[in-house]
């Protein structure tokens, strides 16, 4: 298929994995913010592969588990109401809030429905104009076009029985979150391709000039990957900090001007809390005043909700970066895909997925870092 099969080329691996094995000569530490990344190294076995002196590390990349508990109990809430029926992408009614989750309100009776798009729930309002219409906005720069239209053409549309439920929120104030946090150890970025698409890369670098980080810009595919981890190790090796853009076939310095003009019509910057990393300043989009009348909160006037926190679920760690999945003690005994207890095990981006249905029940990587080495050609 073309722009996927080229980038699975196992004897341009093989040379990608043995030129940065020759590059090495201390420790370095990367980070992923996209849970496809994440999915894809886990899923190539690219962390094995590399040089033990590179660690790879999985930050807050996946828009179902950086949601809050907060927004999945308002979710909760609104969709246990009369004459509400309440949409939402598959993941999210698998992640568990306070007190259940979205399937379990379904089996309580609420009309809580599987979209595949923000564009079939104004169908469903323009189809039910007796029933109140709700969708789940979450995600990151990537989704938000699509819910921006969505609210676009339901206002065009004149409907009054539409709303999203926003859980908006932007990666880099999150990026900047990480590496201001006191127990930090990322000295590279490997950023999502798919969210520079959209938002271009301008905001990025400031980031690598104050924070001293190489900020590689890659795509999904396992030589995507690797030349994105390669450039980051060459930055470092030179003591260099700057901005690298690996994925031009997608990625241009401006981004999706259209894009990002619908985005801007439509929703406004303000603080967002995220699952594991609290409020961060800014990092989050909500509805503009005069798109007030679609926003769900607003609509329901949804009192504040006390959280209930789970005290064995560790996927906030695992969300900064600070804690492995196979290291967490109930990864894999108490919670599995059939028995999440958190957001990472239940989407299909999360890292606990991935390390699951991937088979990496056991951290094989707990052997102290050896001296420098060149690493063999993998097989």
């Amino acid at each position: 298929m073309k722009y996927l099969t080229e980038f699975r080329d196992g004897e341009l691996a093989k040379k990608l994995f043995v030129e940065i094995a020759s590059l090495v000569t201390r420790t370095w530490t990367l980070m992923e913010v996209c849970g496809g990344q994440t999915h894809s190294i886990i899923r190539n076995g690219i962390d094995q592969l590399l040089p033990r002196q590179i660690q790879l590390i999985h930050g807050p990349g996946c828009p179902v588990c950086v949601t809050p508990v907060e927004q999945i109990d308002r979710a909760l809430a609104i969709a246990a109401l009369p004459k509400v029926t309440f949409c939402s992408f598959g993941d999210m009614l698998r992640v568990p809030g306070s007190h259940g989750d979205l399937f379990q309100v379904k089996s309580q009776g609420g009309d809580v429905r599987v979209v595949y798009s923000p564009l079939d729930a104004v169908k469903l309002a323009r189809e039910n104009p007796n029933s109140e219409i709700v969708f789940f906005a979450i995600g990151f720069e990537t989704t938000a076009p699509a819910n921006a239209m969505a609210v676009y053409q339901a206002k065009r549309l004149g409907l009054k029985n539409f709303s999203l439920l926003v859980s908006h929120v932007l990666v880099p104030p999150a990026m900047e979150a990480i590496l201001n946090a006191p127990e930090n150890s990322v000295q590279g970025f490997l950023a999502a391709g798919h969210v520079c698409s959209v938002m271009g890369y301008h905001q990025y670098p400031q980031l690598a000039k104050r924070f001293r980080v190489p900020i590689v810009i890659t795509g999904f595919e396992p030589l995507d990957l690797l030349e994105g981890i390669r450039r980051a190790v060459l930055q470092l090796e030179a003591g260099q900090a700057f901005v690298e853009n690996t994925y031009p076939r997608v990625v241009s310095l401006e981004g999706n001007r259209p894009a990002q003009d619908r985005i801007a019509e439509v929703f406004e910057l303000t603080d967002r809390i995220w699952r594991g990393m609290g409020w961060i300043p800014k990092s989050g989009w909500r509805l503009r005043e005069e798109y007030r009348g679609f926003d769900a909160e607003w609509k329901f006037e949804l009192p504040d909700l006390p959280v209930v926190a789970d005290t064995v679920c560790r996927s906030g760690e695992i969300l900064r970066g600070t804690l492995k999945p196979n290291r967490c003690p109930a990864f894999g005994n108490s919670c599995t895909p059939r028995t999440p207890l958190g957001a990472t095990m239940v989407s299909s981006e999360g890292a606990c997925a991935a390390y699951f249905n991937y088979g990496r029940l056991i951290d094989l990587n707990l052997k102290s870092v050896p001296e420098v080495e060149t690493a063999s050609c993998p097989a």
